[in-house]
């Protein structure tokens, strides 16, 4: 199995994964048009683990780190772009 690459920070207040700037969810999907953390969740409950998230999945088959809709980049960023959590890592292919 492919080493799936952490998500080294997130800057989405009110996200219910993200402790102290670290997303606590299993793993990620990224999703949409705009690169979307589609794990994102906005409520007042805390949720998820004692681990550091990584990423699941990626459907930005457009970016250069996607390769067979599995990430490839080192680490990722998440936080507000057009949509209130985005991965800022994000580029696309050329």
């Amino acid at each position: 199995m492919t080493q799936l690459p952490v998500i080294s920070t997130c800057s989405v207040e009110g996200c219910s994964y993200n402790h102290d700037h670290d997303c606590h969810a299993g793993a990620i999907t990224v999703t949409g048009d705009h690169s979307a953390c589609g794990t994102y969740i906005h409520t007042d409950s805390p949720a998820g683990n004692d681990t550091t998230a990584q990423v699941g999945a990626c459907h930005r088959a457009d970016c250069v780190h996607n390769e067979s809709l599995e990430c490839h980049a080192e680490s990722i960023e998440i936080g507000a772009g057009d949509d209130p959590a985005d991965c800022l890592t994000y580029a696309a292919s050329a």
